[in-house]
Order: C-alpha cells, then structure tokens, then sequence
C-alpha cells in the first residue's frame, strides 16, 4: 500500500509521518554527532525528530519505507541535508540519499556527492564522488568515503587543495594540490593522514611520500614538526636545527628545539606557554655545548628567559622575570636573542584611574661583555615609586605628589639608600591676547646613606661615605604667544615664540652625592623646557635659565602639514652641574631643532639636530624621509651622533635606505641597509622576495651583517642568513635557513 501527498500538505501530516517513520535519525546521543570531516567541534545535535519538506512524499506501508522526491531538504538541529531524492528504510535504518546530495555540517563545511547512506542518526556514513568545501577556502574531492565510529573518515583517490580554480578554465590543476591513494579524516584529532601523497604544481608531482599529516582546516593548533633550519657557522660548522611544536591543551603550548652541529656538541631550547584567566607564564631555556679556542667560555652552556604576571584583582597586579645567560659567546653562537646586559626582576604594582599608581620591585643585573666588572654590576631590592594626582583646584591647576625609594647593593664598589620625596604643580592660563601663560613648580628632597663612594659615575672625585641629604625647589614661568594666519585654500599659519624662566637655588657639583639614575642624558627638543634636564632625582640642576623656541608651522586644507621649532637655553650661572658633551655644560646651551614635512599623506620628512652653541659643529643629526604608495614605499634615513659623556657608546655616522615593491597583486620585493660612514663599510644588509595568494606563500630573505668590533675588542659572530620559506596554506610550513 502506497500513500503520496504533496508538499502543500507537509505541514501536518508530514511532519507526523517524519515523527513516526524518520525519528531513528535523531535516536543517537547528542554528545555523538562529530562533523563528518574534521573541523572545529560541532553544535551537540538534539535527539528531537528530523524535519524535511520535499515537493512529494510517498509512504510504503508494505515495504515500510518513506520516500521523498524533489527539492528535498531535510534537518536535524544545525545539520542540513538536500538532494533530488530521499528514502528511509524503517526495518533496516538506512536513510539513502540520491541526486545532487549536499549535506551542510554544523561547522561550516559544505559536501557534495553522488550519492550517500547514511546510518546511526548520521553517525556513519557511505558516500559516492565526494566533493567537499572546508574551513579556510579549502577543498577535497575523493572517489568515495565512509565515516565509521563518528570520528573517522576513510577516502579513496583523494585531491585536496585550497587555491582558486582558474576561471577561464575550471579543469585546469590548480596552482598545488595534493593526490593519495587513501586518507583518513579524525575529527576528534582534528587531522588529515595520507598514504601514498605526491604534492604537485600546476598538475606535476614534485615531491612524494609515503606518508603525510597536517592540521584539519579550520582546526586552532595541532602538534607537529616546524620546519627545519640548516647552515654553516663560524661557531657552529654545519648546523641542522629541528624544532617541534606542541599543543598541550587549550591554554598552553611548547616548542622543543635540537640543534645538531658538526664543530659543537649543539644544544637543546625548550619554549613553554601558558596562559591562565588572571594573567600568563612564558619560559624560554637552552643547555648546549661551546668547545672550539674560538669561543671565550668553552664547556657547558644555557640560558634561560622566564616571565610570569597576574592581575591579583582590579587594581594590583605582580609578576617576575628571571633572565640568565652562560656567556655572550652561547647565545651569539647558537642565535639566541639577547642584549648585553640581561635584567631580572619581581614587581608588584596597582593602579587606580589616573589619580594614582604604586610600584615596588627588585632587580639584578648580567653584563655579557667582557668589559663589565662583575663586582660593580649593582643588586637593586627594593625600588619603590608611587604618584597621586589631586583634582584641579578651584583655579584649574592640579597638585602631584610623589615618592621614589631604592636600595642598591655591590659586591665591590658603592652601596646606596635613597629615599626622594617631590610635589608639583603646574596651573595653566590664556591672557587677554590669546597668550598662554603656565606657572610649574617642583620641590624635591632627598636622603640616603652611601657607602665606598667612588668617583667614577659622578664626573668627579669620590666624595665621603655616611648619611647625606639634598633638596631642590624649582619654579618656572612659562609663556606662549600662538599666532594664527589665514592662507585662504591653503590653510592656516602658525607663528608660536616661546619663553620660560626658571629658577632655584644652585645645587653645587654634587659630587659628595651617588648618581645612579642620571648618568644617560641627552639634550634636545623634547627636554628644553623641562624642569630638570636630568633624566632622574640624583642630579639636580639648580640655579636660574631662560629657555627660549620659536615654533612654525603651516597647516594645509588637505591634513598635511610643516613644522619646525628651534630652541636654546642660558643659564645666569657658572656652576658645573653637567658633564662635558652634553650639550648643556656652557652657559649658553647647544641649539636644539626639529622639522617636521608631510605636505601630503604619502609623504613624511622628519628631522632633529643638535648644533655646537659656539661653533654651530654638528653633534646630533637624526634625519628619516617615508614616502608610500598602493605598490611601492621607501625610507631613507641618516644618524650622527657624538659618543655620550660616560664614553661607553662610541661616535656613530650611518646612512639607512630601505624600500618595499608590490609588483603585481601577489609578488613583492623589498630591501634595506644601513651603512657606518665613520668606519666606512656596511653595518647590516637585507633583501627580500616574497609571493603570496589564498593558498600559498613563498619568501626568500638575504640578511648579512657584517662583524662589528664589541666594546671589549672582540667580534661579534655574526655573518650572512639565507633563508627560503614555503608556506602551503592549510598543510604546513616548509623552510631552510643557511647562516
């Protein structure tokens, strides 16, 4: 006995006959309905009766089967079912799908087939002439498929690729693909393995192999091997370095690495990740082996980079960081990332709005030059700093307070306390002519006690241990005139003279007193007006100054604009408060200036200078032109400046020229050097080519930097880096590096 209705009556009857005949569909568990082929984890699907409309359903009440015909669309939960037609075998459970079957996964993913079977509410799955549209543009096509258990998905004749067909012609081979003679699919693993794969371009095979994994598209993170680093070091010899990345869980990570050389016994990093709810640790450790006469330290070796923070609540949070390195030979040699002097710390700090902020810490130094004296390298426990920032008064100028206290130790040199304690106060007024008036003040006191002070860091002789005590007051009068002129279409021009009068009491040479955080000053623009030139509390400049800027300006309709200021300061005294070199240690100042040109978006000049008060020599120039276009940018740059006063950085004389080049929609090159005229030859050198589109990336960088003579008299190993990188998009990451 046969029963056929219409569409028209689905609404009711339909759906009855889908409760009663369809219902095994949705009978397995929830938790049990994986995506088909792996992706990210499916929506649970209810156990609720499948729900279809078809254009005509046919009930065989003899052979107990429900058919249905036309424009079939059935679903359970997020998973959708279309084809031409659909027929349910109740005595047997399987539901059979015929005609342009596409079955749409809760994920996102797309299938097309022939024709599919389909058991177990959905479960397993048998289906003919695969084609699937994945995550991430990616696309399989197979001969057949059966999914048993769920979770995995066997495929015979099996092509996979995520680049774009050519549109002029469709059956083309795309730019690369992948061709096995089985796959299997495991959507718990969220993975892909092939037997028998060959990677083909442009249809021919250039790389086979027996056996191959990757990532399912779509799927976070997998474990798996990095691509390798090969080259030929000074230190090193041959070198072959095969990193590993693992994917521990959901909130933490780790790449193993092993560097085999043929000159060294090579060395082992381990990288670890892990991020909580209220903060993250980092880990960064090395052990290895240096054993040539080239090398300064020989033996065993490592270094370690760890890190950890947390927010203890809304306002405080802490964190440590502990940074330790053998020698600058192990980390140079086996290219580990360090600067010369490695900073380990443990703080804990809180915030509230912007009124006020509070932090204590403790630090220890490593020098990795052979010119630090390990001795003098200071422990810093504790360094203690916290500011409020009262609510403008009635006359609209605001009151801040602070407090700075450190405890400095040696094993051999000086050992300072100090404890600092300041208040400011700046209040900002307009005048009648549309001139700005602003009155700052600044009190400071300061007390310690020091020990086996030496002369070295003070520009002078040692003066006497023992408790000693300074203070400061500092008041300034500063007035700004802006002058604004009409350029009709080309805008607005800005005239602004700038005055400030400071004054205070002299403070002497304040040899008898530690510096430890004033020794790195620098003069220019950015600190002509400030109070206290100096970059901390231990030095403080006293006695009276007139600063004096003429700042310019033109600004155009379009955004762009010139800008220029230059400034110079006179000081009524002859004290000696600054070292020689600074730009600061004569009565009148060094000029100080800048520039800045961007008359259009795609261009930008900028510059800053320091120029001899008596001799107009120059002492600083920092000199950088950016130019920018849809396909092409380039910058060119030029750096002099003088050794600082402490004599540690040497005098530097660079030209930089660096530029990048889209040449069509995917290629592009670029490249960029930099040039010490002072020592005339190259500092560092770099090109790169590069392609990209929706399926691959191909680069090709040449670094060279060339052997700079260190602070200490020996070379540094540098030397040349050619790396090649393939990044299949979706599969993986193929690369050689030479050094």
């Amino acid at each position: 006995m046969r029963r056929r209705m219409h569409q028209a009556a689905l609404g009711g009857m339909g759906a009855a006959l889908l409760a009663g005949g369809l219902s095994l569909l949705g009978a397995a568990p929830a938790a049990a309905q994986p995506s088909l082929l792996p992706g990210r984890d499916a929506p649970a699907m209810s156990d609720e009766p499948v729900t279809f409309t078809a254009q005509e359903v046919e009930y065989d009440q003899a052979n107990d089967t429900v058919i249905a015909r036309g424009r079939v669309e059935a679903w359970q939960g997020q998973r959708v079912l279309r084809a031409d037609s659909f027929a349910y075998d109740r005595r047997t459970g399987v539901a059979t799908a015929t005609g342009n079957v596409t079955l749409i996964e809760p994920d996102g993913q797309i299938l097309f087939a022939d024709r599919a079977e389909l058991t177990g509410g959905m479960r397993d799955a048998a289906l003919d002439g695969l084609r699937a549209l994945l995550a991430d543009n990616a696309r399989m096509v197979a001969a057949g498929a059966r999914r048993t258990g769920g979770t995995i998905t066997d495929l015979a004749r099996v092509v996979y690729s995520p680049c774009n067909l050519c549109p002029e012609d469709p059956t083309r081979a795309p730019l690369w693909q992948l061709r096995a003679r089985i796959a299997s699919l495991h959507s718990d693993e969220q993975r892909v393995r092939y037997r028998d794969a060959a990677l083909q371009f442009w249809g021919l095979p250039v790389f086979y192999t027996p056996y191959l994994s990757h990532p399912a598209p779509g799927a976070p993170r997998a474990s798996g091997f990095l691509s390798p680093s090969v080259g030929l070091t000074r230190f090193l010899g041959g070198f072959l370095e095969l990193p590993y990345y693992w994917a521990i869980d959901e909130s933490s990570d780790a790449i193993l690495a092993t560097t085999f050389a043929t000159r060294q016994a090579g060395s082992a990093n381990l990288i670890y990740r892990r991020r909580f709810n209220s903060g993250l640790i980092t880990l960064d450790g090395s052990v290895g082996h240096l054993g040539t006469d080239d090398a300064e330290q020989r033996g065993l070796g490592g270094h370690i980079y760890a890190r950890g923070d947390f927010a203890l609540d809304e306002n405080w949070r802490a964190g440590a960081a502990l940074n330790r390195a053998s020698s600058w030979d192990y980390v140079r040699a086996y290219r580990y990332q360090s600067p010369r002097t490695l900073t380990s710390t443990a703080y804990l700090e809180g915030f509230w709005g912007t009124e006020a902020y509070a932090r204590t810490d403790a630090r220890w130094y490593q020098g990795l030059s052979q010119l630090d004296r390990t001795g003098a390298i200071p422990y810093v426990l504790p360094f203690a700093y916290g500011e409020y920032v009262l609510p403008r008064d009635a006359l609209g100028g605001y009151l801040t307070a602070d407090t700075a206290l450190y405890a400095i130790q040696r094993t051999s040199g000086t050992d300072t306390r100090r404890l600092a304690v300041g208040t400011g106060y700046e209040l900002p007024m307009v005048g009648s002519l549309g001139d700005v008036w602003t009155v700052r003040a600044r009190a400071d006191v300061l007390g310690g006690w020091v020990n086996d002070l030496t002369g070295e860091p003070n520009f002078g002789a040692a003066g006497q241990d023992g408790w000693w005590s300074n203070g400061n007051l500092r008041a300034a009068l500063d007035w700004r005139m802006p002058l604004v002129r009409p350029a009709g279409s080309w805008g607005s021009q800005l005239l602004e003279p700038r005055v400030q009068f400071v004054t205070g009491p002299s403070t002497g040479r304040q040899l008898d007193i530690p510096n430890e955080d004033s020794l790195d000053l620098e003069f220019t623009d950015a600190n002509l007006f400030a109070l206290n030139r100096f970059p901390g509390r231990d030095r403080q400049e006293g006695g009276s100054r007139v600063d004096a800027a003429m700042r310019a300006a033109w600004l155009f309709t379009n955004g762009g604009q010139l800008e220029g200021l230059v400034g110079r300061s006179f000081r009524l005294s002859e004290e000696t408060v600054f070292p020689v070199g600074s730009g600061l240690e004569n009565r009148a100042s060094d000029w100080v200036a800048r520039a800045r040109l961007a008359p259009v978006p795609w261009f930008e000049l900028l510059g800053r200078t320091r120029l001899d008060g008596e001799t107009g020599e120059a002492r600083l120039w920092d000199v950088s032109a950016t130019a920018y276009a849809s396909r092409v940018s380039g910058t060119v740059g030029y750096l002099r400046s003088d050794p600082n006063p402490r004599g540690t950085i040497r005098q530097r004389d660079e030209v930089s020229l660096g530029g990048q080049l889209a040449l069509t929609e995917n290629w592009r090159i670029g490249a960029f050097g930099r040039y010490d005229i002072e020592i005339k030859r190259p500092v560092a050198a770099q090109a790169v080519v590069a392609y990209e589109d929706e399926c691959l990336i191909f680069e090709t960088r040449l670094v060279r930097n060339w052997e700079e003579q260190t602070l200490d008299g020996r070379n540094s190993p540098t030397g040349t880096t050619l790396f090649f990188r393939v990044t299949l998009k979706t599969v993986g990451d193929f690369g050689i590096r030479a050094l």
